[in-house]
């Protein structure tokens, strides 16, 4: 079967203008994806300039890339590990206390595969508070990731993980309950 890749269209998908993307892109090429620069309060003024929203206490790590920042709340807290991919093409949400670790794919777009075009969808993450991802766990758009929930190293959540809740696997599934002493 032949696909008629003209009736893919994404106009309908702007996430900021031309001129802010490429600056935006250079200051995360140059100073977040880098090894070079892990100072922390250079990190957080440049993505509150780009329209984050940025609470206290935020560790962002060297080698991190984020997408776009004006897509980006970050409550308090929060340490994001080296090499982590946020690749936020809708909002993405970070409650306090929440744990990115090294790795870990967070990405809020995806391509509709029932469409002979693979159409792009968008769809936001939410990362409630006391949230542990591990290391090189990949989370879908859409997803809700409930209060104290846990997503094991290397797993994938297609699917909302509930509160004070273990998850493994590839999808993730539940696993055991979260007991915080």
């Amino acid at each position: 079967m032949k696909v008629d890749l003209s009736t893919y269209n994404n106009s309908w998908y702007k996430p900021g203008s031309v001129i802010k993307r490429f600056c935006w892109y250079l200051v995360n090429e140059i100073i977040f994806k880098t090894g070079f620069f892990p100072f922390y309060a250079l990190k957080i003024f440049l993505l509150k300039l780009f329209g984050a929203k940025v609470g206290r206490g935020i560790f962002i790590k060297p080698c991190v890339n984020i997408k776009y920042p004006w897509l980006l709340q970050l409550e308090n807290n929060i340490w994001i590990g080296e090499k982590v991919w946020i690749d936020n093409l809708a909002l993405l949400t970070i409650g306090n206390n929440v744990c990115i670790s090294q790795g870990a794919f967070l990405f809020c777009g995806n391509h509709d595969f029932s469409k002979p075009a693979f159409d792009l969808t968008v769809k936001p993450i939410v990362l409630e508070e006391g949230v542990w991802i591990g290391a090189g766990a990949m989370v879908c758009g859409g997803v809700i990731c409930r209060s104290h929930s846990v997503l094991s190293a290397a797993s994938f959540a297609a699917s909302d993980l509930e509160a004070y809740t273990i998850y493994r696997g590839n999808p993730a599934e539940k696993i055991k309950e979260r007991i915080i002493t």
